[in-house]
């Protein structure tokens, strides 16, 4: 049982909806970013998603592009996220951490180094946007036994066809993306999510998360009612973005988790 799987045992227990926070590591710089993630589980975050900055991110808005370019800029690694990660493990052991992100610096390291550093930095899950499930001997296959999930993402776009194809070796939680397009972009509304959330819960037994398009405690709240939980990370990142502090990006955090687990 990975840490994932842990936490949403607990929230269920619990009868408690998951709030799922995305921040882009070393945004502005490594020790800022660090202590953003240091406090988030205090914050009421419950799952950690933490972005690994990348030169083309195709499936982001320009928050999370601008976020990777300041990371990037201040010379951010794959190295130095799985760092991060470590250090935040020497103060925290339970709060799940999924890295997220694009295939080429993980290809560019090798996929086996990878594995075996990630594992070592405490990172439980991976979120990698291109790679489809018909590339999952790359490294979907490798991160499972590995002892990582592999998180895969479903959309508006995907069908009745091609939804078990998706599901086939994702584990740790499905991550529905609410809109069509890139991060930032739109809001999402509950009317339209609770059907398509319906629908791949009756294909799977795993929790369904919903982001993109949640920037308000009562989004998070009515999105977290009508599935497993919520994803925020546009929002957030728009916060460090601004230069506010980490303890007023906190206290934003700390609003929208209170709303999600209102859910």
């Amino acid at each position: 049982m990975t840490r994932i799987d842990a936490k949403f045992a607990e929230l269920n227990a619990a009868g408690k909806k998951a709030f799922v926070t995305y921040v882009m590591a070393g945004d502005p710089d490594y020790e800022t970013s660090l202590e953003v993630v240091k406090g988030l589980p205090d914050a009421g975050v419950d799952i950690i998603e933490l972005g690994l900055p990348f030169t083309d991110p195709m499936a982001d808005g320009p928050t999370i592009q601008l976020a990777g370019q300041r990371a990037l800029d201040g010379g951010m690694t794959l190295e130095k996220t799985l760092q991060l990660a470590a250090d935040f493990r020497k103060g925290d052991d339970t709060t799940p951490i999924v890295l997220m992100g694009y295939y080429n610096p993980i290809y560019s390291r090798g996929v086996d180094t990878f594995l075996e550093d990630a594992k070592a930095a405490g990172i439980d899950g991976l979120i990698v946007v291109d790679l489809p499930p018909e590339e999952d001997d790359e490294l979907c296959i490798p991160a499972q036994k590995a002892g990582l999930n592999f998180i895969r993402l479903a959309t508006p776009t995907t069908d009745d066809a091609r939804l078990p194809k998706v599901l086939q070796n994702t584990s740790g939680f499905v991550y529905y993306v609410s809109i069509t397009g890139i991060t930032g972009a739109a809001e999402a509304e509950a009317g339209d999510v609770g059907p398509e959330v319906a629908r791949i819960k009756a294909a799977t037994d795993l929790p369904v998360i919903v982001g993109f398009g949640i920037n308000t405690p009562e989004k998070a709240q009515n999105i977290a009612s009508i599935s497993d939980g919520a994803v925020v990370g546009s929002a957030i990142v728009s916060q460090i973005g601004a230069g506010k502090s980490p303890a007023e990006v906190l206290a934003f955090v700390k609003s929208l988790a209170d709303g999600a687990h209102k859910g």
